[in-house]
């Protein structure tokens, strides 16, 4: 979609639009939690977090990265749905040093009180929430406020996480929770994206089979996955649970496959998005086998963090910021790396989790490609996210 008519800024570019601080401050911060968690986990240093290790690397990819890129989206996607002018300047500012406030609390939790670190926060996901649902109200495009309560429980969960931590010593539910709605949001979203910027290359450059549009079995898959989920949060280890991921997981791998990504090769901005996506069906299939012991959990749940979540997030932040700031739909060889080294990372994250006699080398590996790919992505398209928009 083409951004709307902006009111006359004179500020930072940076700060022109939410997709700009947020993609940038979060890829970096994407890759700088991986770069501390490593020796982390090894036991070479602490934080001053509240948090066990293992809690505090799943609280910032989930609240702390992954937030900051729902932020991005839905500060640039509001606009487009509603006609009505974007977050700029100052209170886009505001809403980023919340956000950079959240991380600081939550890495010094154990010397300011792991209370006033939840407040702090949980404030940035409970404000984005407020700010969409504002202008989606006022845009009167009602059919958009489902992703607002996505959010919502998003913040929910993020309460619960340091709820279930502080009392129980480790978050187990809320984990799974949020990773739950995190997935829900990309077979929602991806639902949509996928096979129409699909259809529209298809259209221009290869005339013949185009995806099948959203319908019926769309809906079908999405809803057994949102079954198979929500007894998966409940019940990780149950048989029963285990049926309904793997039926998810062949739904969702239909899905996928009548979309046609095989007919995208030539386009690494649309092949990738089909490649992120293919890592939620294998998630389900991973999470299933796990619930009849036959892989260890981490084995599905990597799938969809380092997978589903992290490949689907560097495309669209790649392929938005090559659209909102004036420059061609193309993937430079630059793109393409990164792209990669995501893929790489999130297979050798999930071979970590089943081959465990390998798992330092592996997790070293893994850590790597995923470094790689959004500090790749500050650098290929910081300078794009920090100067005006291409005439």
């Amino acid at each position: 979609m083409s951004i709307p008519r902006l009111r006359d800024y004179q500020g930072p570019a940076l700060l022109s639009y939410g997709f700009r601080p947020f993609f940038l401050f979060g890829s970096i911060y994407a890759a700088a939690t991986i770069l501390i968690w490593l020796p982390l986990f090894e036991g070479e240093f602490q934080l001053p977090t509240a948090f066990i290790p293992r809690d505090w690397h799943v609280h910032e990819m989930l609240f702390g990265y992954v937030a900051a890129v729902i932020g991005g989206f839905l500060l640039t996607a509001v606009p487009n749905w509603t006609g009505r002018l974007p977050l700029q300047g100052m209170p886009l500012a505001t809403l980023v040093s919340i956000w950079i406030a959240g991380r600081i609390a939550v890495c010094l939790s154990d010397r300011i009180g792991w209370a006033a670190a939840c407040a702090i926060d949980a404030l940035f996901l409970l404000l984005l929430a407020a700010a969409a649902a504002r202008e989606i109200v006022a845009g009167r495009k009602w059919g958009n406020l489902p992703v607002v309560g996505i959010v919502t429980l998003l913040a929910i969960s993020n309460v619960a996480f340091h709820l279930e931590s502080h009392f129980h010593g480790f978050a187990d539910y809320s984990t799974r929770f949020a990773i739950a709605i995190v997935i829900v949001l990309i077979s929602l979203i991806g639902g949509r994206i996928v096979p129409s910027f699909t259809r529209n290359w298809l259209a221009r450059q290869r005339p013949g089979r185009l995806p099948v549009p959203f319908g019926r079995f769309d809906s079908i898959a999405v809803a057994a996955g949102l079954v198979a989920l929500l007894a998966w949060v409940a019940a990780p280890q149950s048989p029963i649970t285990g049926i309904a991921l793997v039926t998810a997981g062949c739904l969702h791998a239909i899905r996928l496959a009548r979309w046609v990504g095989y007919r995208t090769t030539a386009d690494r901005l649309v092949l990738i998005l089909h490649l992120a996506y293919a890592f939620v069906p294998f998630g389900y299939l991973l999470a299933g086998l796990a619930a009849f012991g036959v892989l260890p959990s981490g084995a599905g749940i990597h799938a969809w963090t380092g997978g589903a979540i992290g490949s689907m997030t560097l495309a669209v932040m790649t392929r938005a910021t090559l659209g909102h700031t004036g420059r061609g739909l193309k993937a430079s060889i630059g793109t393409q790396a990164i792209y990669a080294a995501i893929i790489a990372a999130a297979l050798l994250r999930v071979c970590a989790s089943v081959a465990t006699e390998h798992m330092h080398g592996l997790l070293a590996a893994a850590a790597i490609g995923w470094v790689a790919a959004f500090l790749g992505f500050a650098l290929l398209y910081g300078r794009a996210l920090c100067t005006p928009r291409l005439a």
